[in-house]
């Protein structure tokens, strides 16, 4: 079921004596493709679970519409909706049984639509073996870890066989590896499915591990929609830059000047590119290479062993930041001694932004 969009916007009474509204989502035009995953991706209070719930109609867009096919669904009650959502407290009931909180979608049905009670029985043990908890349904939720309660949530909500799946931040209470493991199977569950499903959260490894697309807001603005790797590999603007990875981008001052970028003195690029007196310049953490006579002098602080990579942690007179981490293979680092470390920089991993509106500037190396 693909889901529309069409622009769609809330507002807000302001609490604030100045008055006015405030916009959570503001103009946001895009259409969902059928059976795909969605990663809605921004800081807290861009706008994203608001979004959602606008999506389920727990609330009513200011102005806009949301189509579900060619179905406008903008006025329809949530349970008219066809929508599974799971929240990020999972919201089961303490006194039932896995499969009682299971089954609760399907006895609140009504008329025609109510199924048999061998059919509800049915389908909810298939959901149940859906997420791997068929052998849990006599326990009640206290009886179960975390990772367990997120997949009596998700059953709870694919028993309805609904059109779009939403999900708000449902990993936030989970420790890191019980995280990885059920991101691992939200993207296989969604891809049995073939259910349209829309995953929000601010971690933006979550997102980019299982979204067949990501959508980065903030302040209720899109900033930019595309393929998780193309988003990371070219950011439209200086945010999105600085949102996508980890470690974050390092970010420092610079200038262009008679086709060569400079890093404070440090000329590191030969640039085709417009001379500008002020730019920020950001570089990946994997796009540095230690070279001895690298043309980026940097004064060295640490080497935090990683295991796989190791992060070498510098200071420059012109970068933005504190401090600069650089992800260098494990191989390479004993070249690096204590004071300064050189580097040569990766043409593909450094962006040029407008130092006034953060918006990226092209450029090619030469």
């Amino acid at each position: 079921m693909k889901v529309v969009l069409d622009h769609l916007t809330k507002r807000f009474p302001s609490r604030s004596k100045k008055g006015g509204d405030v916009i959570a989502v503001n103009d946001f035009t895009f259409e969902i493709p059928d059976g795909q995953l969605i990663g809605l991706l921004g800081p807290s209070g861009c706008g994203k679970s608001t979004t959602l719930n606008l999506i389920c109609g727990l609330e009513t867009p200011t102005e806009g519409r949301i189509l579900f096919g060619e179905d406008d669904v903008t006025h329809l009650p949530p349970e008219s909706r066809g929508v599974g959502l799971v929240f990020q407290n999972y919201a089961l009931y303490p006194h039932m049984t896995v499969l009682q909180n299971i089954l609760f979608p399907l006895q609140n049905l009504k008329g025609e639509a109510r199924p048999s009670k061998e059919e509800m029985r049915r389908r909810a043990e298939e959901a149940a073996r859906l997420v791997q908890i068929d052998m849990l349904l006599d326990r009640r939720p206290a009886e179960l870890s975390g990772g367990q309660q997120q997949r009596v949530a998700i059953a709870r909500a694919l028993v309805k066989t609904p059109r779009v799946l939403l999900l708000d931040e449902p990993l936030s209470n989970l420790d890191a590896r019980l995280r990885l493991q059920t991101r691992e199977e939200i993207r296989r569950i969604q891809r049995e499915t073939g259910v349209t499903t829309i995953f929000v959260t601010h971690d933006q490894e979550e997102a980019m591990s299982i979204s067949d697309l990501i959508i980065v807001m903030k302040d209720g603005f899109v900033h930019q929609i595309g393929k998780p790797q193309a988003v990371y590999d070219e950011p439209c603007n200086l945010f999105v830059a600085t949102f996508l990875g980890t470690p974050q981008i390092n970010l420092f001052e610079g200038r262009v000047e008679n086709g060569r970028l400079y890093i404070g003195q440090d000329a590191v690029l030969k640039v085709d590119c417009a001379d500008r007196e002020k730019l920020t310049v950001g570089v990946r953490p994997e796009g540095f290479v230690l070279q001895e006579d690298g043309p980026l002098c940097c004064a060295l602080q640490a080497v935090e062993v990683m295991g796989r990579d190791h992060s070498v942690v510098s200071t420059h007179p012109a970068a933005i930041s504190t401090s600069i981490r650089s992800i260098i293979p494990s191989e390479e680092t004993p070249q690096v001694k204590s004071g300064s470390v050189r580097f040569r920089l990766k043409p593909f991993k450094v962006y040029l932004f407008d130092a006034a509106t953060g918006e990226r500037i092209p450029f090619s190396a030469v």
